[in-house]
């Protein structure tokens, strides 16, 4: 197979023009390409007057690879392997299941391994399927009434069922692929093998997520709700069994020899758990900020110019950062385009807001965190953990300050820059569906964080226009883009406590669904090769 890279294409172009485009690069009649399938597919948008597609695309071809790829122009083609996963030989002898602690990204490829491989894994999750989990958010966000155990962070899924379906990642891990693919056979969208900023939208994704719940079932598996994990049984420094409590209240003991804990990054309660058992655990840098939110027809002429609205376009992207000399850097994460901000509670008396978009992206606004990174010696303690109670203190503080009713602290843009707080609000319409309180955010976050948005406001706005707008709506606090806390492991894959296999973003090993995905899938290779760390 042949990888043809750097096709510039008008937004109308269709099949036709692209087979022609890539049998030019190939001086070749386009004929002589049997098939070709779009390996990516980005948008140029540099100039604003000439937006267009770029293509890299997979091709064979009637005739020697070889002697087509050096004759091609500008060496735009070159030899492509396509990717082949192939499930790990199972090495394991213990006869007994494999117990997987949550069923976000991370749970569920973990599990899914597992299940493929016929060990018949026993998945534990706190929170509810996500038909439930759907309508206890729902609910949530109605009526203010919070479950502790089934919400935007937690349930089947995880905190990414209630984003944007998000599938862009910095890791060059080829298993992402993996990932991908897995998501596709489940019932996402075919773009999201070749699209540069892949997406399912919160309306897609729980479909999918209850369709590998399916199969794990289907292959031996067993997964179970509203089961919280409480203690851990440990003898001689290996794993022999585990506590959990049921959907009964019930207090059930479990035997086994292997636990992959894929808790997520808000599990705030048994991250207290696993270190008063012992579980060897650091302090880790994360993220705070806010979240801004501006009009999305704002945001699509910035990005796009006149081609704006295009139907092939659709809501448009952004990714900015800035990092002052010799100051803290800020970036916006988690960019949803067409979308809402979310109360994202976990914890009753705290708030906490994210961002969420739907497949179609064709919300009244678009948001982005906007967040600055906060480094161990600003936890004000050295206790490993030490930045889990910062965020506990943010959260609290938002709470209180909004009016103890689960609305999120507001600030316009405009007053934000001029250091004075917000008693009403402009032009642009919050999305968020508890409510805003308008007021000063400057009250709730660190004032590093604050100092340093402050200036990245004006920075990004010359990287993208309108970005300050003064009306625009900062919503805080954006305090759950990470984990505060990496629980350590080795080669192996486990901690100092033998069989337990620390996993995803509640571990400190992910950032984001397919990085969480590709490190469920390391851990269940890990488990499938029995290998230990005594």
């Amino acid at each position: 197979m042949i990888r043809i890279n750097q096709i510039k294409l008008p937004l109308e172009a269709g099949d036709n023009e692209l087979r022609a485009a890539a049998a030019k690069v190939l001086r070749c009649p386009a004929r002589k390409i049997l098939t070709l399938e779009v390996a990516r597919r980005a948008v140029d948008s540099r100039k604003k007057n000439d937006v267009y597609f770029v293509y890299n695309v997979n091709v064979t071809v009637d005739g020697d690879e070889d002697s087509f790829i050096a004759k091609a122009k500008d060496g735009k083609a070159e030899k492509y392997t396509p990717f082949r996963y192939d499930l790990p030989e199972n090495k394991r002898t213990s006869s007994l299941r494999p117990v997987v602690v949550g069923f976000g990204p991370a749970g569920l490829f973990a599990a899914q391994t597992l299940a493929k491989a016929g060990l018949r894994p026993i998945v534990l999750e706190r929170g509810d399927c996500v038909e439930e989990r759907t309508k206890k958010v729902r609910t949530f966000w109605e009526t203010k009434e919070l479950d502790e155990n089934s919400n935007v962070q937690f349930g089947e899924g995880g905190a990414g069922t209630f984003s944007d379906g998000k599938l862009t990642t910095g890791i060059k891990d080829t298993l992402c692929r993996q990932i991908f693919l897995e998501f596709v056979r489940h019932g996402a969208p075919q773009e999201i093998l070749y699209s540069a900023t892949p997406h399912i939208g919160t309306d897609k994704l729980g479909g999918v997520v209850k369709s590998m719940r399916e199969e794990i079932i289907s292959l031996g598996g067993e997964v179970n709700f509203r089961c919280r994990l409480t203690g851990l049984i440990v003898a001689n420094g290996f794993i022999h069994g585990i506590v959990y409590e049921n959907a009964d209240g019930k207090t059930v003991e479990l035997e086994t020899d292997t636990v992959i804990l894929a808790i997520g990054h808000s599990a705030r309660d048994t991250v207290e758990m696993l270190y008063e058992s012992g579980v060897k655990m650091i302090q880790k840098p994360f993220s705070v900020g806010t979240r801004i939110e501006h009009p999305r027809e704002m945001i699509d002429r910035s990005q796009y110019g006149e081609f704006a609205g295009h139907p092939k376009l659709g809501a448009a992207n952004y990714k900015l950062s800035c990092h002052p000399q010799g100051g803290r850097g800020a970036y916006t994460f988690c960019m949803c385009p067409g979308g809402t901000v979310v109360a994202a509670s976990s914890e009753k008396g705290r708030m906490v807001v994210n961002g969420m978009s739907e497949y179609a992206r064709d919300g009244e606004n678009s948001n982005s965190a906007i967040l600055v990174g906060i480094e161990p010696q600003d936890f004000g303690s050295e206790h490993p953990l030490a930045g889990m109670h910062l965020q506990r203190k943010i959260e609290s503080a938002a709470f209180e300050a909004a009016g103890s009713d689960y609305r999120a602290p507001a600030q316009l843009v405009g007053d934000f820059l001029e250091n004075r707080p917000s008693e009403k609000l402009g032009s642009v319409r919050p999305s968020c569906p508890t409510g805003v309180t308008p007021g000063d955010i400057r009250t709730v976050l660190p004032q590093k964080v604050t100092d340093t948005i402050a200036d990245a406001l004006v920075k990004m706005d010359k990287q993208l226009k309108g970005f300050a707008l003064p009306d625009a709506v900062l919503t805080a606090p954006e305090s759950r883009s990470s984990s505060p806390v990496r629980i350590t492991r080795d080669e192996y894959f486990q901690c100092n406590i033998g069989g337990i296999y620390p996993c995803g973003e509640g571990a400190g090993y992910a950032g984001g669904i397919v990085s969480a995905g590709v490190d469920g899938l390391r851990c269940a290779h890990a488990v499938l090769s029995d290998e230990n760390n005594f």
